[in-house]
Protein backbone atom coordinates (compact mmCIF):
# COMPACT_ATOMS: atom_id res chain seq x y z
CA UNK A 1 0.00 0.00 0.00
CA UNK A 2 1.43 3.35 -1.05
CA UNK A 3 0.87 6.38 1.18
CA UNK A 4 0.97 10.05 0.27
CA UNK A 5 2.88 12.46 2.48
CA UNK A 6 1.05 15.65 3.49
CA UNK A 7 4.24 17.74 3.52
CA UNK A 8 5.05 16.63 -0.02
CA UNK A 9 1.55 17.52 -1.18
CA UNK A 10 1.95 20.99 0.34
CA UNK A 11 5.14 21.46 -1.66
CA UNK A 12 3.44 20.28 -4.85
CA UNK A 13 0.58 22.75 -4.32
CA UNK A 14 3.05 25.56 -3.65
CA UNK A 15 4.91 24.84 -6.91
CA UNK A 16 1.62 24.76 -8.84
CA UNK A 17 0.46 28.04 -7.27
CA UNK A 18 3.74 29.95 -7.65
CA UNK A 19 4.81 28.49 -11.00
CA UNK A 20 8.29 27.48 -9.95
CA UNK A 21 10.40 25.54 -7.48
CA UNK A 22 12.44 28.56 -6.39
CA UNK A 23 9.41 30.67 -5.47
CA UNK A 24 7.74 27.69 -3.81
CA UNK A 25 10.86 27.02 -1.74
CA UNK A 26 10.85 30.62 -0.51
CA UNK A 27 7.17 30.41 0.35
CA UNK A 28 7.68 27.15 2.26
CA UNK A 29 10.95 28.24 3.91
CA UNK A 30 12.71 25.22 2.42
CA UNK A 31 15.73 24.87 0.18
CA UNK A 32 15.17 24.50 -3.55
CA UNK A 33 16.81 21.09 -3.52
CA UNK A 34 14.48 19.91 -0.74
CA UNK A 35 11.41 20.90 -2.74
CA UNK A 36 12.79 19.30 -5.91
CA UNK A 37 13.45 16.07 -4.02
CA UNK A 38 9.89 16.02 -2.66
CA UNK A 39 8.45 16.47 -6.15
CA UNK A 40 10.65 13.70 -7.51
CA UNK A 41 9.53 11.31 -4.74
CA UNK A 42 5.87 12.17 -5.42
CA UNK A 43 6.22 11.42 -9.14
CA UNK A 44 8.05 8.17 -8.40
CA UNK A 45 5.42 7.13 -5.86
CA UNK A 46 2.57 7.72 -8.32
CA UNK A 47 4.59 6.65 -11.37
CA UNK A 48 3.33 9.76 -13.14
CA UNK A 49 4.85 12.87 -14.68
CA UNK A 50 3.17 15.72 -12.86
CA UNK A 51 5.17 18.71 -14.07
CA UNK A 52 6.09 19.91 -17.54
CA UNK A 53 9.60 21.28 -17.14
CA UNK A 54 10.22 21.99 -20.84
CA UNK A 55 9.41 25.72 -20.68
CA UNK A 56 10.82 28.65 -18.77
CA UNK A 57 8.21 28.12 -16.08
CA UNK A 58 6.91 24.88 -14.68
CA UNK A 59 3.43 23.84 -15.82
CA UNK A 60 1.22 20.99 -14.72
CA UNK A 61 0.60 18.00 -16.93
CA UNK A 62 -2.89 16.56 -17.24
CA UNK A 63 -2.02 14.09 -14.48
CA UNK A 64 -0.63 16.96 -12.44
CA UNK A 65 -3.93 18.84 -12.66
CA UNK A 66 -5.77 15.79 -11.34
CA UNK A 67 -3.31 15.29 -8.50
CA UNK A 68 -3.55 18.99 -7.61
CA UNK A 69 -7.32 18.76 -7.13
CA UNK A 70 -6.95 15.75 -4.84
CA UNK A 71 -4.05 17.36 -2.99
CA UNK A 72 -6.05 20.48 -2.17
CA UNK A 73 -8.89 18.38 -0.76
CA UNK A 74 -6.51 16.23 1.30
CA UNK A 75 -4.73 19.27 2.74
CA UNK A 76 -8.02 20.95 3.58
CA UNK A 77 -9.28 17.82 5.35
CA UNK A 78 -5.98 17.40 7.19
CA UNK A 79 -6.03 21.02 8.39
CA UNK A 80 -9.69 20.81 9.37
CA UNK A 81 -9.11 17.69 11.47
CA UNK A 82 -6.03 19.09 13.19
CA UNK A 83 -7.79 22.38 13.84
CA UNK A 84 -10.91 20.86 15.32
CA UNK A 85 -9.05 18.43 17.53
CA UNK A 86 -6.40 20.80 18.84
CA UNK A 87 -7.74 24.37 18.54
CA UNK A 88 -8.78 25.65 21.97
CA UNK A 89 -11.57 27.65 20.32
CA UNK A 90 -13.18 24.26 19.65
CA UNK A 91 -13.62 23.58 23.34
CA UNK A 92 -16.24 24.53 25.90
CA UNK A 93 -20.01 24.35 26.19
CA UNK A 94 -22.77 25.43 23.83
CA UNK A 95 -26.35 25.57 25.12
CA UNK A 96 -29.13 24.37 22.84
CA UNK A 97 -32.80 24.75 23.71
CA UNK A 98 -35.44 22.54 22.06
CA UNK A 99 -39.15 22.05 22.84
CA UNK A 100 -40.03 18.70 24.42
CA UNK A 101 -42.19 17.55 21.54
CA UNK A 102 -39.60 17.87 18.76
CA UNK A 103 -36.52 16.52 20.51
CA UNK A 104 -37.12 13.18 18.82
CA UNK A 105 -36.17 12.02 16.29
CA UNK A 106 -33.99 14.86 14.99
CA UNK A 107 -31.96 16.12 17.96
CA UNK A 108 -30.25 12.83 18.99
CA UNK A 109 -28.92 12.55 15.43
CA UNK A 110 -27.69 16.16 15.56
CA UNK A 111 -25.92 15.57 18.88
CA UNK A 112 -24.22 12.44 17.59
CA UNK A 113 -22.99 14.15 14.42
CA UNK A 114 -21.82 17.24 16.32
CA UNK A 115 -19.88 15.17 18.87
CA UNK A 116 -18.08 13.30 16.11
CA UNK A 117 -16.92 16.59 14.57
CA UNK A 118 -16.34 18.60 17.77
CA UNK A 119 -15.51 16.03 20.46
CA UNK A 120 -14.16 18.68 22.84
CA UNK A 121 -17.32 20.78 22.81
CA UNK A 122 -20.19 19.77 25.10
CA UNK A 123 -23.76 20.51 24.04
CA UNK A 124 -25.94 21.33 27.03
CA UNK A 125 -29.45 20.44 25.93
CA UNK A 126 -32.31 22.36 27.54
CA UNK A 127 -35.81 21.06 26.85
CA UNK A 128 -38.85 23.19 27.65
CA UNK A 129 -41.77 25.02 26.10
CA UNK A 130 -41.17 27.49 23.28
CA UNK A 131 -42.22 30.41 25.48
CA UNK A 132 -39.73 29.45 28.18
CA UNK A 133 -36.94 28.85 25.67
CA UNK A 134 -37.47 32.25 24.06
CA UNK A 135 -37.31 33.91 27.46
CA UNK A 136 -34.04 32.09 28.22
CA UNK A 137 -32.65 33.05 24.82
CA UNK A 138 -33.53 36.71 25.37
CA UNK A 139 -31.60 36.62 28.67
CA UNK A 140 -28.56 35.06 26.97
CA UNK A 141 -28.96 31.72 28.73
CA UNK A 142 -29.14 29.78 25.43
CA UNK A 143 -26.84 30.03 22.43
CA UNK A 144 -29.29 28.41 20.02
CA UNK A 145 -32.97 27.57 20.34
CA UNK A 146 -35.40 25.67 18.15
CA UNK A 147 -39.04 26.69 18.54
CA UNK A 148 -42.50 25.64 17.41
CA UNK A 149 -44.77 28.63 16.74
CA UNK A 150 -47.25 30.05 14.30
CA UNK A 151 -45.06 32.94 13.17
CA UNK A 152 -41.44 34.06 13.27
CA UNK A 153 -39.78 36.74 15.38
CA UNK A 154 -36.95 39.02 14.31
CA UNK A 155 -33.58 37.31 14.08
CA UNK A 156 -34.95 33.83 13.47
CA UNK A 157 -35.34 31.60 10.45
CA UNK A 158 -38.07 29.12 9.62
CA UNK A 159 -36.58 25.69 8.99
CA UNK A 160 -39.82 24.04 7.86
CA UNK A 161 -43.56 23.92 8.37
CA UNK A 162 -45.23 20.84 9.82
CA UNK A 163 -48.94 20.10 10.27
CA UNK A 164 -50.44 19.48 13.67
CA UNK A 165 -52.18 16.13 14.03
CA UNK A 166 -54.47 14.48 16.55
CA UNK A 167 -52.82 11.75 18.61
CA UNK A 168 -54.46 8.96 20.58
CA UNK A 169 -53.99 5.48 21.98
CA UNK A 170 -53.53 2.72 19.37
CA UNK A 171 -57.02 1.53 18.47
CA UNK A 172 -58.46 3.98 20.98
CA UNK A 173 -61.92 5.53 21.06
CA UNK A 174 -61.34 8.67 23.14
CA UNK A 175 -61.59 10.80 20.00
CA UNK A 176 -65.21 9.67 19.50
CA UNK A 177 -66.38 10.89 22.91
CA UNK A 178 -68.24 14.15 23.44
CA UNK A 179 -67.27 16.30 25.11
CA UNK A 180 -63.86 15.55 23.64
CA UNK A 181 -61.37 14.80 26.41
CA UNK A 182 -58.11 16.72 25.95
CA UNK A 183 -54.65 16.38 27.49
CA UNK A 184 -52.56 19.47 26.70
CA UNK A 185 -49.44 21.20 27.91
CA UNK A 186 -50.00 24.22 30.13
CA UNK A 187 -47.74 26.47 28.06
CA UNK A 188 -48.10 24.74 24.69
CA UNK A 189 -47.83 27.36 21.92
CA UNK A 190 -50.40 25.72 19.66
CA UNK A 191 -52.96 25.03 22.39
CA UNK A 192 -55.01 28.19 21.56
CA UNK A 193 -55.27 27.09 17.91
CA UNK A 194 -56.49 23.64 18.94
CA UNK A 195 -59.22 25.13 21.14
CA UNK A 196 -60.17 27.61 18.41
CA UNK A 197 -60.48 24.83 15.82
CA UNK A 198 -62.78 22.81 18.10
CA UNK A 199 -64.94 25.84 18.91
CA UNK A 200 -65.31 26.70 15.22
CA UNK A 201 -66.79 23.24 14.58
CA UNK A 202 -68.95 23.45 17.72
CA UNK A 203 -67.26 20.41 19.22
CA UNK A 204 -67.61 20.39 22.98
CA UNK A 205 -64.37 19.67 24.80
CA UNK A 206 -63.13 19.05 28.31
CA UNK A 207 -59.52 19.73 29.31
CA UNK A 208 -58.97 16.87 31.76
CA UNK A 209 -55.16 17.16 31.89
CA UNK A 210 -53.29 20.46 31.94
CA UNK A 211 -49.68 19.92 32.89
CA UNK A 212 -46.05 20.74 32.17
CA UNK A 213 -45.18 17.03 32.12
CA UNK A 214 -45.03 15.26 28.76
CA UNK A 215 -45.01 11.93 30.59
CA UNK A 216 -48.32 12.73 32.28
CA UNK A 217 -49.89 13.62 28.94
CA UNK A 218 -48.53 10.48 27.26
CA UNK A 219 -49.75 8.25 30.10
CA UNK A 220 -53.25 9.74 29.93
CA UNK A 221 -53.45 9.41 26.16
CA UNK A 222 -51.97 5.89 26.20
CA UNK A 223 -54.75 4.87 28.59
CA UNK A 224 -57.29 6.13 26.00
CA UNK A 225 -58.61 8.70 28.45
CA UNK A 226 -57.95 11.70 26.20
CA UNK A 227 -56.47 12.86 22.92
CA UNK A 228 -53.51 15.14 22.34
CA UNK A 229 -52.01 17.12 19.44
CA UNK A 230 -48.46 16.91 18.17
CA UNK A 231 -46.42 18.01 15.19
CA UNK A 232 -46.57 15.39 12.46
CA UNK A 233 -43.59 13.03 12.60
CA UNK A 234 -42.82 13.56 16.29
CA UNK A 235 -45.37 11.18 17.79
CA UNK A 236 -43.87 8.48 20.07
CA UNK A 237 -44.17 4.82 19.00
CA UNK A 238 -46.68 3.97 21.75
CA UNK A 239 -49.20 6.52 20.41
CA UNK A 240 -50.69 6.86 16.96
CA UNK A 241 -52.28 9.37 14.65
CA UNK A 242 -56.06 9.44 15.03
CA UNK A 243 -57.80 8.46 11.80
CA UNK A 244 -60.94 10.50 12.51
CA UNK A 245 -62.16 10.88 8.88
CA UNK A 246 -63.25 14.47 9.44
CA UNK A 247 -64.86 13.95 12.85
CA UNK A 248 -62.21 16.25 14.33
CA UNK A 249 -61.14 19.57 12.83
CA UNK A 250 -58.04 19.96 10.71
CA UNK A 251 -55.30 21.80 12.57
CA UNK A 252 -52.98 24.54 11.29
CA UNK A 253 -49.34 24.01 10.43
CA UNK A 254 -46.63 25.16 12.79
CA UNK A 255 -43.27 26.72 11.99
CA UNK A 256 -40.16 25.05 13.30
CA UNK A 257 -37.86 28.03 13.78
CA UNK A 258 -34.21 28.46 14.66
CA UNK A 259 -32.77 31.39 16.62
CA UNK A 260 -29.06 31.95 17.20
CA UNK A 261 -27.22 34.55 19.26
CA UNK A 262 -25.37 36.68 16.70
CA UNK A 263 -22.77 37.88 19.19
CA UNK A 264 -21.74 34.28 19.93
CA UNK A 265 -21.31 33.15 16.33
CA UNK A 266 -18.20 31.14 15.49
CA UNK A 267 -17.42 27.97 13.57
CA UNK A 268 -18.76 25.78 16.40
CA UNK A 269 -22.00 27.74 16.72
CA UNK A 270 -22.51 27.87 12.94
CA UNK A 271 -21.75 24.16 12.50
CA UNK A 272 -24.35 23.15 15.09
CA UNK A 273 -26.89 25.48 13.46
CA UNK A 274 -26.17 23.94 10.05
CA UNK A 275 -26.64 20.40 11.40
CA UNK A 276 -29.98 21.36 12.97
CA UNK A 277 -31.06 23.08 9.77
CA UNK A 278 -30.13 20.09 7.61
CA UNK A 279 -31.88 17.62 9.92
CA UNK A 280 -35.22 19.46 10.00
CA UNK A 281 -35.19 20.26 6.28
CA UNK A 282 -34.75 16.65 5.16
Amino acid sequence: MRNLDITTLRSFIAVADTGGVTRAAGFLHLTQSAVSMQLKRLEELLDLVLLDRSGRTIALTESGEQVLAYARRMIALNDEMIGRLTDQSHEGVITLGVPHDIVYPAIPQVLKQFHSEFPRVRVQLESSYTRTLKESFAKGACDLIVTTEGGLDSGGETLCQKPLIWIGAPGGAAWRQRPLKLALGRFCTFRPKVIEALDQQNIKWDLIVETESDRTIEATVSADLAVHTMIDGTEPPHLERVQHHGALPSLPSQNINLYGASEKRNIVHDSLATMIRDMFQR
